[in-house]
């Protein structure tokens, strides 16, 4: 049985309304439900980047991938802890491995960023951060220059084209084994104009991005996850995915659900959608979206205007030693003041029609959330 859908002017009038509801009072919806979302992931486990063997290459130290749905590489020779990598698994749509969100490789991970590409049969690469901010770095350049080769441990990386458009640089990159003949393509995105923790100034900017990245993905063939990355791969990277989850419901009629969209992406990397400023945005951005018209992408794409300056900013807050909790009790004072105000029923009710009906074989199902017991998401993503 197909879940009934809705228009695309039905679901913007939906999503409007809701929007402007949880805009209400100062924000206060937002709030709450931001609020609501920081214990999310606190069951599980980071046993595997809190050894000491694994410490040297995680770019924040509280930034860590959960046991559960970690992506491992294959070990070097049996040389213990080399199949670790500061990168998670999370769902898109289809399945729990859509897409991998990892940290900016650092200059001790490259190698292990390229064999995580390879080995993951991955074909697109979505970058949301500038390499540097502030005098900062927030991500090592690991590719080679325009037309340059470099070798990463025992993969080859050749870029061999880099075109820029107005939000966005497109590179492509070929990627070849020690040993082998056979070439794989890779391409590369870069969204500079993406602030640490922050925001993008311009919404018609980021909603072209996603928009371009959008198709590209629905018009290339799927033969491994799809890996996004920010300087921690957590709030731009975790936005940035669930703009995308959000905007493919959107493109097959399904009335969006931010929350439930959030809440899943956190029980499978922690702090996913990092800041209240950025679950503000993703709303704000898709509403944009949905507002836009959509039917000429190529031109829309083309048009949209590029921020290149960045504002100042700070590496992600570091969370006590101790446990995660501290932060997210932080989280909590921090919003104690806002007034809880409900969603809208309607689209509540609808949403719910649509979960209960949804096949599971379908590529909507991912908005039904996923279990929370350890034991069943390690069993699943191991």
């Amino acid at each position: 049985m197909r879940g009934r859908t809705f228009s695309r002017e039905h679901i913007l009038q939906e999503f409007q309304q809701h929007c402007q509801e949880l805009a209400a009072n100062d924000n206060a919806g937002y709030k709450q439900q931001f609020e609501d979302l920081c214990d999310v992931g606190q069951e599980f486990s980071t046993r595997a980047g809190e050894l000491d063997a694994n410490k040297n290459k995680n770019r924040y130290p509280y930034i860590l991938p959960y046991d559960h749905s970690r992506v491992r590489l294959s070990l070097l020779e049996s040389i213990l802890h080399s199949d670790y990598i500061n990168a998670s698994y999370v769902p898109g749509g289809s399945s729990a491995r859509d897409f991998i969100c990892t940290q900016g490789p650092l200059r001790n991970t490259m190698a292990d960023f390229w064999r995580m590409v390879w080995e993951q049969n991955v074909h697109i690469i979505i970058m949301v951060t500038a390499l540097r901010e502030s005098g900062k770095v927030l991500c090592d350049q690991y590719w080679p220059p325009e037309r340059g080769t470099g070798c990463y441990g025992n993969i080859q990386v050749t870029t061999a084209t880099c075109k820029r458009c107005p939000e966005s640089y497109i590179t492509s990159i070929y990627l070849q084994q020690s040993g082998s003949s056979s070439r794989r393509k890779v391409t590369h995105y870069l969204y500079p104009g993406w602030p640490d923790q922050g925001v993008p100034h311009n919404l018609s900017s980021l909603g072209a991005f996603v928009e371009h990245v959008r198709q590209h993905m629905d018009n290339t063939q799927r033969l491994g996850p799809t890996v996004v990355h920010c300087s921690a791969g957590v709030g731009r990277s975790g936005s940035f995915v669930a703009l995308l989850w959000l905007t493919q419901l959107c493109v097959r009629g399904i009335l969006p659900d931010v929350k439930a969209t959030v809440q899943d992406l956190r029980r499978h990397r922690v702090l996913m959608v990092q800041t209240l400023e950025q679950y503000i945005c993703v709303h704000k951005c898709l509403l944009h979206w949905l507002g836009a018209d959509n039917k000429d992408p190529q031109s829309r794409t083309q048009g949209a205007h590029l921020h290149t300056s960045v504002p100042q900013q700070s590496q992600p807050r570091s969370r006590s030693q101790n446990s995660r909790k501290s932060t997210r009790r932080a989280h909590q004072s921090e919003t104690a003041h806002s007034h809880t105000q409900q969603p809208s029923q309607s689209i509540l009710q609808a949403l719910h029609t649509h979960l209960r009906v949804i096949h599971p074989s379908n590529l909507l199902r991912r908005m039904r959330p996923h279990s929370t017991n350890p034991q069943t998401s390690a069993n699943t993503h191991q």
